[in-house]
């Protein structure tokens, strides 16, 4: 069989240009003899084959057909030939620039006398609709596996799990060796494979990476977010390329698609195969399509996992809040009751101490969630100076000592030298210490041994709590400063808490720009915490604070007491007047005004919330009026934020202070009018 077909456009070329050799077409037309010879010369054959009139003559045609087709097609041709039917052949014919192009090639006798005179046919060049056929296939096959992938992941509620899934579809879907999806941490170096398939016999690769180990090419391909393909390690990277570590593993070939998010590397998916081979562009498609849609599914089923978590966080929170707010109130309640029944001597005593206790116990609960709440909205300023660390780890520990002590834990205290100064918040310094002292006098069974120690380290300094207590398992370790915490190893064995405490540490030492850890060998191995902070520039040590015992007054200046509530006003009226005060009380605001004009204090506690005219209202008219312009009007409220203490001082209060009250920082408001009054 030969061909030769010319166009129409092709014989008017020709006729036009004599001698000139036609333009290739995509169709050819051919004839032999009947013995199925090229016996006369045809030029389009050799236009698109490239073969001239001697090298195509005969039977030598059948050297433009492509080797692995050549035999079947001589085959079915030399049987047509003999039977004298016709015929339709697909193979692969060379075209002149040497591409082999795919053919469909018909053939039929031509009959004289009923004897074969000889055969014609065409060829005509279907190479871009097989391969178009073949996308579709492809096209189509394609989205049936990521449909039976969607279909196989869609219910499953664990990330490890879609991981899993995954991994094993794709890699029995390609034929591989292996197959793994891998998490990649901020760093953009260190990744984790969590789950991966691997076929029987073959050892599985999950485990935590470094992607330098990998070699150059893998770490700049991924980290741009470009695939890494490899047909053969050793002969594409050799080993210090990546192909050392890479035959570790058992891997000879590899296709790799790196995910990147907004510059950064977040998710891979490795194929390996234990031999060489050739990844064809579809199978390197998919395995990136695949990346990108497991990370979309995995971040949402994450997102669900974490949602549980938080709900079920709060349950717990809000079970803990209840429980941790109804124990102060019982020994209140029967304090009170003890009162009422023994109205003297030592037993009053006890229940006074009792309730002084348990108030302050629930006035920090209150403000440790609020402070939470006031760092989450940034709401918190920190009020940074050059201070002392030695004078504020013995602040904390008396913070810290009446549970300390409750426990009958030995302190031991390791100080650093008067010299050694932070820059930082006092206050704040005061409650991460005190924290971490309460957390340990918490976690640690009665009679335990607590050390805090600090001393200066280059540019910070290091504040470190230590106990013997019951110590966190490593399985735990890293959700130990996450928000409303309670580690399932400390059921019944800590004393109450809201699980706050620690999310606070963290949050308040960064904000100072320092870091927090913690170490323990497990259970019931003890805890180390440590803190570092920075240490301030210069050496000035600040003076001694007044102690607010030193500044309570001995005869003070008359107060109006402003409050709603009327167990609240009847107490406070009673302690400014045991403290030596002359006071007059009001529970509203125009009896406020009346007082005022009656009374003519030098000082006025006044309420926020009170019932129609609210305390802003008799602030503004206080102040509106001359005689009362030199009278110092102080907030008594329960809303304590940075916002609420800038709005008091905007509508002209001279001081602010939140319920419950401590009765020292009272002292210290009362001391300090007191001199400003004289």
């Amino acid at each position: 069989m030969a061909a030769s077909f010319v166009s129409p456009d092709e014989l008017h070329a020709a006729r036009d240009a004599p001698g000139a050799a036609p333009a290739p077409s995509a169709v050819v037309v051919w004839h032999t003899a009947a013995d199925g010879r090229i016996e006369v010369e045809n030029p389009s054959w050799s236009v698109f084959t490239g073969q001239t009139f001697e090298q195509y003559r005969g039977w030598a045609w059948s050297e433009a057909i492509h080797p692995e087709d050549r035999a079947a097609v001589l085959h079915r041709w030399q049987a047509a030939v003999t039977t004298g039917g016709v015929f339709v052949l697909h193979y692969r014919l060379r075209r002149h620039d040497g591409e082999y192009r795919e053919v469909m090639a018909q053939g039929a006798p031509v009959l004289v006398g009923g004897v074969i005179r000889e055969w014609v046919g065409t060829c005509v060049d279907v190479t871009a609709e097989r391969r178009a056929q073949a996308a579709l296939r492809a096209s189509e096959e394609r989205l049936r596996f990521l449909d039976r992938i969607g279909q196989a992941t869609r219910e499953l509620t664990d990330a490890t799990e879609v991981m899993a899934v995954t991994a094993r579809m794709l890699g029995q879907h390609l034929g591989a060796t292996r197959c793994a999806y891998a998490d990649v941490e901020p760093d953009n170096d260190r990744f984790t494979i969590r789950s991966d398939w691997s076929a029987p016999g073959v050892a599985s690769s999950a485990g935590v990476y470094s992607l330098d180990l990998f070699g150059p090419q893998a770490t700049s391909n991924l980290r741009h977010g470009r695939h890494l393909v490899v047909h053969d390690v050793d002969r594409e990277l050799g080993d210090e390329g990546g192909g050392r570590m890479f035959n570790a593993i058992g891997v000879k070939a590899i296709i790799c698609a790196g995910l990147v998010k907004q510059g950064r590397l977040v998710a891979m998916m490795a194929v390996h195969q234990a031999t060489p081979r050739h990844w064809t562009p579809q199978e390197i498609s998919i395995v990136g399509e695949i990346v990108e849609r497991s990370w979309a599914h995995i971040e949402r089923v994450r997102a669900a996992a974490m949602l549980r978590e938080q709900d079920r966080h709060k349950d717990e929170f809000l079970a803990t809040l209840a429980h941790e707010l109804r124990n102060p109130l019982a020994p209140i309640k029967y304090a009170v009751e003890l009162m009422r029944l023994s109205p003297e001597g030592a037993l009053k005593a006890q229940a006074h101490n009792v309730i002084d206790r348990q108030a302050t116990h629930m006035a920090r609960l209150i403000d440790d969630l609020l402070d939470v709440s006031r760092i989450s909205r940034g709401m918190i300023t920190l009020q940074r100076r050059s201070v002392p660390l030695r004078r504020l780890m013995l602040e904390a520990v008396e913070t810290a000592r009446p549970a300390i002590e409750a426990a009958r834990h030995r302190l031991t205290l390791q100080l650093p030298e008067e010299d050694v100064l932070l820059d930082a918040d006092p206050a704040r310094v005061v409650q991460i210490i005190g924290n971490l002292l309460s957390n340990a006098a918490k976690y640690t069974p009665d009679g335990g041994e607590i050390r805090l120690a600090g001393w200066a380290a280059g540019v910070r300094a290091v504040i470190e709590v230590v106990d013997n207590g019951v110590g966190v398992p490593l399985e735990q370790q890293g959700r130990l400063f996450q928000m409303f915490t309670q580690l399932h190893h400390s059921a019944g064995r800590a004393k109450g808490g809201l699980g706050i405490g620690l999310s606070l540490v963290k949050k308040l030492v960064e904000m100072h720009g320092g870091a927090v850890r913690m170490r323990s060998d497990g259970l019931d191995e003890g805890s180390t915490f440590t803190v570092e902070l920075p240490l301030a520039r210069s050496a000035g040590v600040p003076p001694p604070a007044v102690s607010s015992q030193d500044a309570a007054p001995g005869q003070g200046p008359r107060v109006l007491v402003v409050e709603d509530n009327p167990d609240g006003l009847a107490m406070l009226v009673s302690l400014l007047r045991a403290l030596g005060h002359e006071v007059a009380c009001a529970a509203d605001g125009p009896e406020a005004l009346r007082q005022a004009q009656a009374f003519r204090p030098r000082l006025v506690l006044l309420d926020l919330g009170l019932p129609g005219m609210d305390g802003y209202d008799v602030a503004r008219r206080l102040r509106a009026d001359p005689q009362f312009q030199k009278v110092a009007i102080v907030a008594l409220t329960g809303w304590g934020a940075e916002r609420d203490r800038r709005r008091t001082a905007e509508a002209g209060f001279d001081a602010h202070l939140t319920k419950p009250v401590e009765p020292d920082a009272l002292r210290s408001v009362l001391a300090h009018f007191a001199r400003v009054a004289r």
